[in-house]
């Protein structure tokens, strides 16, 4: 980033100690003035003066011997000085043939069985639900409790569940007497969960139930780095995180979770900081929760209120280093340029870092967040927005390692679209809104099944294993509360105007736009047609900018996808053909808007074949099938094989009502003539007949909490369920070529 630092690490291993004045580095090429803090360090840093592409060499000699390396750096300018504003999920309806049907088996099929496996106390694996806040109320209040139970981090799948159920609650249930009885339960179960979970708040606001029960000989102190791995901050975020849905849910007249929240971020803002202690997580969550509160409470309260959660913030992502790449404290974040290590804790790492980096302007981190954003997108990234190969503990491999039995955890979407959020936010630019509608279409909306009844932890591009519950059922409530939160992903505010980032039929308060409180209305059965129609309803007429999403479908390096689809194919204003000008993506229409102003756009659709990049091993070859977001597999279910080669005729939409809920599949022909049918991967494992199992079999060995000091003891001795018996795969997206 002009205005800020690169860090380069060379080395020449042959030097003898001391001679360093043989190495030397210099710029090959490039726009601009490049300086060098020492260039006869091996392990220096550079600045450049322009925006624009550079080649760096580090030169050596000694010993007889000379070598040289060459390193490509791109400088950007930094992005605008302020960023996006939030547009916080408050109720809204939904009016979207696909939308509805997945809100429905959320609402009232998941979320609810989510609520009931963490009530429950018999299961075998995945255990540690809201019977860990009751006995460490227990242990407050000097009673008789029992221990620990489930990983040290089990806390998680209920404050998720909190969330999601706040979410659930803002969706307005049009009449659907199902959705409005499972809605009814939730009431009752936060009635119920609430003054539990904070009776397991320690007097100081400290919540972490795992400490709370912990035997204080082997776990003596907080935030003491022997129990990096205990997950603190991480349980930490998600109860912040759930606080904020609870009191945006009541419209702040129930400020019981808001009020413990706010103790909680102050125990740690008194604890951990410049002058107290120094501290940093194995597992990154806590950093975007406090930015996302800190701002919350900006909103809310005023005053600079929030700034502190948002210094803490940063000071925790400042501490990490000295450690490995399995958490990304291998070094400090801004000189962090490659995807590296857990794919969760990554992604979560990153979005935290670019929270922080649109807070602060930081120009180092400015220029950290977008080199991973850019390694991983463009090296690292499926073609269905997931990531974490697997090559290395659920996390990333080398560049272009994307085998095809992918990890791709379900976490890991719903922190991929965080991450890709926030870079929108600080940006203004529809490229990465065009990056997580791929993600939440494709990697994040099949991780349910169609009923909302079984999930999937990891989402390879062949075949998987849904379950009721996993050994380690972090994804659980992380989908639903991801997916659910439509109004924050479809708009965000500028000081000019709306931002348009997704196209799902709704009706949506979005708060103030200059100055006047708006309501956006949404028609279209988009993600199969591309018509839209957005109607505009300010309290009372007002002139700002509205900015629509114009997709680009080509959004990573490393695939290529034939015909091109791009652009608007038409855009009107009030029935009138409106030229449109293309800004960062957007389209820009700026007008004095009144109530009942329609902007209607249409979107280019066509079955593209996409290839993928040559250094991508496992798809050589091979050709993968996309219609509009959506990215397609095919599945035994429609065709007796699947290991043909795809023919070349043309591949066409058909729309069938009478399947997967509906949907359009695409029809075409196998090299052998015979028909080809492919569904979209959303739709994924649905009719395999096998039966609905508690967990799901296969399981590599996994250590889910490695280094924590509390275990999950019942878990670990949990007979493992055999893997499933098929022959030959059920579904696959790359096919053939």
């Amino acid at each position: 980033m002009v205005g800020g630092t690169t860090y380069l690490a060379g080395k020449a291993d042959w030097l003898q100690k001391g001679a360093s004045d043989l190495v030397r580095w210099t710029k090959v090429s490039g726009p601009g003035e490049v300086r060098f803090a020492n260039p006869a360090a091996p392990v220096t840093r550079a600045t450049v003066s322009t925006p624009g592409d550079y080649v760096l060499r580090l030169a050596a000699a000694g010993r007889g011997q000379v070598a040289q390396s060459d390193v490509a750096l791109r400088a950007e300018a930094p992005p605008p000085a302020k960023r996006l504003d939030v547009v916080y999920t408050t109720r809204y309806a939904i009016d979207s043939t696909l939308w509805n049907a997945r809100a429905k088996s959320l609402i009232v099929n998941w979320i609810p069985h989510c609520v009931d496996y963490c009530e429950r106390t018999d299961l075998k694996a995945g255990q540690g639900g809201i019977d860990n806040f009751i006995e460490a109320g227990k242990a407050l209040r000097g009673e008789p409790h029992e221990g620990h139970k489930g990983y040290v981090f089990s806390n998680a799948w209920v404050h998720q569940t909190v969330e999601a159920m706040c979410i659930a609650l803002m969706v307005d249930p049009r009449g659907d007497r199902e959705v409005i009885a499972a809605q009814d339960g939730m009431r009752k179960t936060l009635d119920r969960w609430i003054p539990i979970i904070l009776a397991a708040q320690e007097p100081d606001g400290y919540l972490h139930t795992a400490y709370t029960l912990a035997d204080r000989q082997a776990w003596k102190a907080r935030w003491s780095p022997e129990h990096r791995a205990d997950h603190e901050g991480y349980v930490a975020g998600y109860f912040i995180e759930s606080a904020i849905k609870h009191y945006t849910l009541t419209g702040g007249r129930d400020r019981r979770l808001y009020d413990g929240a706010k103790k909680l971020a102050d125990c740690w803002v008194a604890n951990i900081g410049p002058g107290r202690k120094a501290w940093f997580d194995g597992h990154q969550e806590l950093e975007q929760a406090l930015v996302r509160f800190g701002r919350f409470v900006n909103d809310v309260e005023g005053g600079g209120r929030g700034d502190a959660y948002v210094a803490l913030a940063k000071f925790l992502l400042d501490s990490r280093e000295g450690g490995s790449e399995y958490d990304q404290s291998h070094l400090p974040p801004e000189q962090q340029y490659e995807a590296v290590g857990h794919a969760v804790r990554a992604v979560y790492f990153y979005s935290g870092m670019a929270d922080v980096a649109a807070e602060t302007g930081d120009h180092d981190y400015q220029s950290a967040v977008l080199s991973l954003w850019d390694n991983m997108v463009n090296r690292k990234y499926y073609v269905t927005g997931g990531v974490g190969s697997g090559d290395t503990a659920e996390g990333f491999g080398v560049d272009y390692a994307l085998r095809n039995d992918a990890y791709c955890e379900s976490c890991s979407s719903c922190g991929l679209i965080f991450f890709q959020y926030k870079m929108n936010l600080a940006y203004h630019d529809a490229k990465y809104a065009d990056l997580y509608e791929e993600t939440m279409y494709n990697a994040l909306l099949g991780a349910t099944d169609l009923d909302g009844k079984t999930f999937t932890y990891t989402n390879p591009l062949v075949d998987t294993d849904r379950a009721k519950w996993h050994v380690c059922p972090c994804c659980v409530g992380n989908i639903p509360r991801t997916l659910l939160m439509l109004p924050t992903w479809t708009y965000v505010k500028g000081d000019d105007g709306l931002y348009v980032n997704l196209f799902v039929g709704s009706t949506i308060d979005v708060g103030k736009v200059a100055g006047v409180d708006v309501t956006m209305t949404q028609l279209t059965n988009y993600p199969w047609d591309g018509r839209v129609a957005i109607t505009v309803n300010p309290e009372r007429p007002a002139r700002f900018a509205l900015r629509v999403r114009v997709p680009n479908r080509s959004t990573s390096a490393l695939y290529t996808a034939t015909p091109a689809v791009q652009g608007l194919r038409s855009l009107s204003v009030n029935g009138k053909r409106t030229p449109a000008t293309i800004e960062r993506g957007y389209a820009v229409i700026e007008r004095e808007w009144r109530a009942g102003d329609r902007i209607e756009i249409d979107l280019p659709m066509a079955v593209q074949r996409i290839t993928a990049d040559e250094r991508i091993a496992a798809n050589r070859g091979k050709v993968a099938l996309r219609y509009g977001p959506l990215v397609y597999n095919v599945e035994r279910a429609d065709q007796p094989t699947i290991d043909l080669a795809l023919g070349a005729a043309p591949v066409t939409p058909q729309w069938r009502a009478d399947l997967l809920g509906g949907v359009n599949i695409l029809r075409g022909t196998w090299a052998d003539g015979s028909p080809m049918t492919a569904v979209p991967y959303f739709a994924w494992m649905n009719r395999t007949g096998d039966p609905i199992r508690e967990l799901p079999g296969g399981e590599v060995a996994v250590d889910y909490a490695p280094g924590a000091a509390v275990k999950a003891e019942a878990a670990a001795a949990a007979p493992k369920p055999a893997a499933r018996r098929r022959t030959g795969p059920q579904s696959i997206v790359w096919l053939t070529a």
